[in-house]
Formats: structure tokens, sequence, C-alpha cells
């Protein structure tokens, strides 16, 4: 499958490492841009797929084109590309906040597709969501449904969803990373050793999201089954009461998905 990336740095390098590990991409078929030699130099290095300096080179040698640049470089490339947009191009964007009527308008094609991924893409698990232009074609939202389950869940939603998309599962891995940091470093701080703290803290998390969504129970039922009456969780979860635990992850996605907002113009 020919793929195109118009961008090469972190998010591009963990998809096209991903679709690579999914059999979805080869390095005979797919080439990414970047004005950057240090950006294409590692997505070579981890991909093994070859990279250009031109996005001129990428439109004429591939026909699915993912747009993997930072928001504010968007009207540019819009503007660079025009011209070399042909009808069988199909775009993909994972840019925040960029809307579908705005890449539409600027690639002269409604073959568009909006689309906002996370990281954890590399190893298999992302948390996609993803909106088709009305001048999409039924094997293109199969297409982008494919290559984004195959990395992980993905879920088609109206585009009106995809900032709060942003701000929740675009954003959210630096969140999770952050609770495990600060759950190792309680764990240091109570006596374990930094790596089994650190190895405790990911796993617990893990399996948490894991029971989570393979038994379909509420997140406050299953914290309920392991808060006894006045036992060691419930003490636990009264600090973080304490400290707005919950209201801060709140605010945390609402700054995201308002910072999303903002990027869109």
């Amino acid at each position: 499958m020919g793929l195109g990336f118009l961008g090469a740095g972190k998010m591009a390098t963990a998809l096209a490492s991903g679709w690579k590990a999914a059999g979805l991409a080869d390095a005979a078929s797919c080439l990414a841009s970047d004005v950057s030699d240090s950006a294409r130099q590692l997505f070579t290095a981890a991909t093994g797929f070859s990279t250009a300096y031109t996005n001129k080179e990428v439109l004429a040698h591939c026909k699915t084109i993912i747009v993997a640049v930072k928001p504010q470089v968007i009207p540019g490339l819009l503007e660079e590309i025009l011209p070399r947009v042909k009808p069988e191009h199909l775009f993909i964007s994972i840019v925040a906040g960029i809307k579908l009527e705005t890449l539409s308008q600027g690639l002269g094609t409604h073959r568009v597709i909006r689309v906002m991924p996370n990281t954890p893409c590399l190893v298999g698990e992302s948390a996609t969501a993803y909106s088709a232009g009305h001048g999409v074609k039924p094997e293109d939202d199969d297409l982008a449904g494919r290559l984004f389950g195959a990395v992980g869940k993905a879920f088609a939603v109206p585009e009106s969803y995809l900032n709060a998309v942003t701000g929740l599962s675009g954003s959210g891995p630096a969140f999770i990373y952050v609770l495990i940091e600060a759950l190792a470093d309680g764990g240091v701080r109570a006596g374990l050793p930094r790596d089994l703290a650190t190895s405790l803290a990911a796993q617990t998390v893990l399996g948490s999201a894991k029971m989570v969504l393979e038994t379909g129970e509420h997140p406050g039922q299953l914290k309920d089954m392991v808060a006894s009456p006045g036992g060691t969780t419930i003490a636990g979860l009264h600090a973080l009461e304490k400290a707005g635990f919950r209201g801060a992850l709140i605010d945390a996605v609402l700054a995201a998905t308002q910072r999303a907002k903002e990027l869109g113009g």
C-alpha cells in the first residue's frame, strides 16, 4: 500500500512504524517528506522507509497522503501542494484543530479525512477517532478504518467531536505518563526501588484499563470493588479528593480541547 507522509515527525513515525508492523506499509511504496534533516533521518532509522526533502515528490509517488505537520504550517503547505493535487489523491489529516472545510478548500478536493490518533499506535494500542468529508468514497472510509484499526481502536465520529477527542485521547497519553510517574514516585517515597515502582505503576494502569474495556463495568463500580470500608484504598482516594485530582484531570482535558479549537482558527 503506497502511503505518503507530509511531515516526518514523531506522530508520523509512530504511525508508519505501527503500519509496518501490521503489514500495511512497506519500504518499496512509502515515502515521507520533511524540511528537517534530523526528522527525516530519525523517520528512516525507525521505519526503514525512504524520505524526500520536497512534498511534490511524495504527491507524485503516493496516492494516499498522510498530512502530519504542525497546525501553523498548514496555510503554506496547502498553498504549495494545491497545484499538484490530483483526483486520485486521498488526504488523511492528523493535524490538530484544522477543520475538514479548511482542508478541502485548501486542497481543492473533498477526498479528505480528518483523524485524531495518539502515540500508543506505536505499540498497537492507539485510541483514534476519525471523520470523513462528504466527498470521501466508501472505500476511502474503509481504508481509514483499516489503517487506524490495525494500530489500536478506531471510532468513526462526527467532526464536531474531534476537538474534544484531541483533548481527551490525543493529549491523554501525556496525562497518563504523569500519573504513572507520580504513582512510581509515591512508591519510591514509600520505600520501593525506582525500577520496581515504575513497573508496578505502569502495569497497574495497563491492567486497570483492560478491566474497564473487558468487563464493561463503569469505572466507579470497579473503584468501589477495590475500596473496602476503612481500608487502605479509601484512605488513598480521600487524599486524591482533597487534592482535587478529578478536577485537575477534567481541567486538563478542557484546556487541551480549547487549545485544539484555537489552533483551528
